[in-house]
């Protein structure tokens, strides 16, 4: 089997609107929570969410585009350019020679829920009078994310989207490894987006009681493992990778932030929405992916939790974690940075995939932070409240993406070594 390094990460959160932006937030342990600006919140439960700030569209689209693409569309398209740009490829487009070995799998949970909103409410307000958008269609469905990157790319190999809820940007890319590492392609451009804080998306969680409700405080509203957490935050944005097959990569004389070692992916089959008790399925997915890698449980030093801040979540990872690794749980450094961007959804696992990849480079762990209570049935090393240097730096790095439906998805990084 061939290796697959990362050479490109692209991401747009509620703490940075870059790479960069982004990291130094989370080392830095900055929330990116505050109050809805998107649609009036009177009268719901949940004011407050992570929104991606600043976002300048007309960075990477022109007026018109910007005019009718829905925000999840900008959001995956963006980071999927910065991506491609941060790798290097000549004038943002994949070598024309290899055009067709190169494919993008890029996702969402949801789709364009505000494009639908909008449209809705305007048809029943003026009827047959209404002038339905030529755009409506494309602007909702999920697969025009790769369809518009790989239009602007180049890119001829396979393109499509996973929708497999907050476990969709870790499918993407971990589907996208197994495509080079069997020979199908020499890259891939993967990852996930979302753009949820609308009326439905707040309305909805809030239905199913998953929403924090700490209004008076949203700051602190996300605090995955600990004992006072009320919910996950509603959150925003999109995370990209581009993937290469190592040789191919060397040649073209890339960067290389890390590589992908291992993935798995599997289903609870026990319920829409509560994970399995004692994390069960989540603990088949980790032990698949370890052995994926070829990594023993005791060479892994970071994980990044799938963390929401929710009670049944949380606990059941715990769990999973401590019946997988044994002794060597209480050695690992786990952490949520869905303490700090909120829980993103569709993009959450290609974020945290980039992240490990990046404490993986660079030897720095990101905190959970608003650790002030810790719960007694969450009892591992949750990295809590400042970012850790790591000496020695850190060799193999895990992420967790769990989904509604059951459906998991576990990515393990570790640092490029020749």
């Amino acid at each position: 089997m061939r290796r697959v390094v990362i050479t490109g990460i692209g991401l747009l959160t509620p703490v940075g609107n870059d790479r960069e932006a982004t990291w130094s937030a989370l080392l830095a342990g900055k929330s990116g929570a505050g109050p809805i600006t998107q649609f009036d919140t009177t009268g719901y439960a949940t004011q407050f969410a992570c929104e991606v700030k600043g976002f300048d569209p007309l960075a990477f689209f022109d007026k018109r585009e910007v005019k009718h693409l829905d925000r999840f569309l900008q959001f995956g398209v963006a980071a999927a350019m910065m991506a491609v740009d941060d790798a290097g490829l000549p004038g943002k487009r994949v070598p024309e020679a290899d055009a067709d070995r190169w494919g993008v799998y890029i996702g969402a949970g949801l789709g364009g829920v505000k494009t639908i909103e909008d449209t809705h409410d305007s048809g029943r307000a003026k009827g047959a009078r209404y002038g339905f958008s030529p755009y409506f269609v494309t602007d909702i469905i999920i697969n025009m994310i790769p369809g518009l990157v790989s239009i602007r790319t180049g890119a001829r190999g396979p393109n499509m989207s996973h929708v497999s809820a907050c476990a969709t940007g870790a499918h993407s890319i971990g589907e996208a490894m197994r495509l080079i590492r069997h020979g199908y392609v020499d890259g891939m451009i993967a990852g996930g987006a979302e753009a949820t804080i609308t009326m439905l998306g707040v309305g909805g969680f809030n239905a199913m009681r998953a929403l924090s409700t700490r209004n008076d405080a949203p700051l602190k509203a996300s605090r995955p493992f600990e004992k006072d957490r009320d919910g996950f935050v509603i959150a925003e944005g999109a995370g990209v990778v581009v993937l290469e097959e190592l040789e191919a990569a060397k040649r073209r004389g890339a960067k290389i932030y890390g590589e992908l070692l291992g993935y798995a992916a599997n289903a609870d089959a026990h319920h829409i929405t509560a994970p399995a008790p004692e994390g069960i399925g989540a603990q088949r997915c980790i032990r698949a992916a370890l052995a994926d890698a070829k990594v023993a449980p005791a060479q892994v030093g970071y994980i990044n939790a799938h963390g929401t801040s929710t009670e049944f979540n949380d606990k059941n990872e715990t769990a999973a974690i401590k019946a997988v690794f044994g002794d060597h749980a209480k050695k690992l450094a786990v952490s949520s940075t869905k303490s700090m961007t909120g829980h993103m959804l569709g993009a959450a696992g290609a974020v945290e995939a980039g992240v490990c990849a990046l404490a993986c480079q660079r030897g720095v762990l990101p905190p959970t932070i608003n650790y002030d209570t810790p719960d007694p049935e969450c009892d591992l090393d949750y990295v809590p409240n400042t970012a850790r240097e790591v000496a020695g730096g850190v060799e193999v790095a895990m992420s967790n993406s769990f989904g509604f439906g059951g459906t998991n998805a576990t990515v393990v990084v570790g640092r490029y070594r020749e």
